[in-house]
């Protein structure tokens, strides 16, 4: 009986069925069982059965940090690029720490319901909590993207922590132009929890980066429960929930598509860009400086006099895009700068629109650019690409160029 085997145990008249784990103590057995969950049972009071031998073809008795993976021809390859974060971990049985050692392998041990799938290749972009991205990471991450692309993958997952995930699946849709799928996905919560989302939206992001879908996409729950995964267009996303599987959402519509995990069927309810549909394009240059600023009653104007130096800045107004109308003037020193400025909403849906006010009105005599429907971060990440690839960043930034702005704003299409 080795870790990798597919298993059937009994203890106190229950039957599981799952892969067996690494245990971190020799007392105990951990077994993954199909839904997805983590089982810890003493060895004392359980009978196993050996169902199948090294199902996944990992080798625990090998040299740590080794293993072998064999190649299918009639699969296709995928690349594993990861940036750190939960899903990127694993389990540190020696101190019982969750750690990030990452490889194809180390993610097959972790997630053994990958193998057969695909063949893999894994590539180390960083190794930083979400909260520590940066511009300069997505630099690197796009540049690589591009270069497992033109080395043959025929999709990528990026494994990212969810926090920021949302702003480098922009960045990613803004920078690379994709003849196949590019799938970020995540973990709310890690390896070693009996909850934990790691399966399920790893094994889903695989079968998304087969599919047609040649988009940067975001992979995750679509429930709390272990059915299928949605499958968010990259600048529409955002985490709306600090803790739960689902927290993740498509704004102002329902998801593009869905994985169900079962069945591993991928489907796609609106249209989308397809599989060689577009050739590999890389425009991974960014004008980092760029600020976005919430306005909310009470915050002065000053605020502005802060970000007066940028080179761009976003700011997220009240409803239909508003401020406060002493605002207005140093916005306006502001453009007549040559500082773009970018209206964007506080809420969730609907668009900007600063013609039915007076204040949205002068806001526009001020030289405001609206916004349209694209939430704040992505119009941040954006300005930072237009900046750097424009002429004309008015003009860029009111038009679509990885649906980031749709074009109606109505909920549920």
């Amino acid at each position: 009986m080795n870790e990798g085997d597919r298993v059937r145990v009994e203890r106190a008249g229950q039957s599981y069925e799952g892969v067996l784990l690494p245990s971190s103590t020799r007392d105990q057995l951990v077994v993954k069982l199909e839904s997805g969950y983590n089982v810890g049972l003493d060895r004392e009071e359980t009978t196993v059965e050996v169902l199948e031998s090294d199902v996944y073809d990992i080798d625990s008795t090998g040299t740590e940090g080794e293993s072998e993976i064999e190649f299918d021809e009639n699969l296709p390859t995928i690349s594993l690029i990861s940036t750190g974060g939960t899903i990127a971990s694993t389990v540190d049985y020696r101190t019982g720490a969750v750690t990030a050692q990452f490889d194809a392998e180390d993610v097959l041990r972790a997630v053994p319901e990958l193998a057969g799938l695909a063949n893999y290749r894994g590539r180390v972009v960083a190794n930083i909590l979400s909260e520590n991205m940066t511009p300069d990471v997505w630099q690197e991450l796009a540049v690589a993207i591009h270069e497992e692309i033109e080395a043959g993958a025929d999709g990528v997952v990026v494994m990212h922590g969810t926090d920021t995930m949302q702003f480098s699946a922009s960045a990613m849709a803004f920078m690379l132009d994709t003849p196949v799928p590019i799938v970020f996905t995540g973990s709310q919560r890690s390896a070693d929890r009996p909850s934990s989302d790691n399966v399920m939206n790893a094994v889903c992001a695989v079968e998304a980066a087969k599919s047609d879908c040649a988009e940067v996409l975001v992979c995750m729950h679509e429930s709390e429960s272990d059915q299928r995964c949605a499958l968010h267009r990259g600048t529409r996303v955002r985490k709306n929930h600090t803790s739960r599987r689902d927290a993740f959402e498509t704004v102002g519509a329902k998801p593009l598509g869905t994985v169900e995990y079962e069945s591993r069927d991928v489907s796609f309810r609106r249209e989308h860009t397809a599989r060689g549909e577009q050739e590999l394009g890389l425009s991974e240059e960014l004008e980092t400086d760029v600020e976005l600023v919430k306005f909310t009653p009470g915050t002065d104007a000053s605020r502005l006099d802060a970000v007066a130096d940028s080179a761009g800045v976003v700011i997220e107004g009240t409803g239909l895009g508003h401020v406060h109308t002493d605002w207005i003037e140093p916005i306006e020193k502001l453009t007549a700068a040559g500082t773009p400025v970018v209206m964007t909403s506080q809420c969730l849906d609907g668009r900007v629109c600063d013609r039915v006010y007076d204040t949205g009105r002068d806001l526009l005599d001020a030289g405001v650019i609206e916004g349209e429907d694209m939430l704040p971060g992505t119009a941040k990440v954006k300005l930072m690409w237009t900046l750097a690839h424009s002429e004309s960043v008015p003009e860029t930034m009111r038009t679509p160029l990885a649906g980031e702005i749709q074009e109606r704003s109505t909920p549920w299409t």
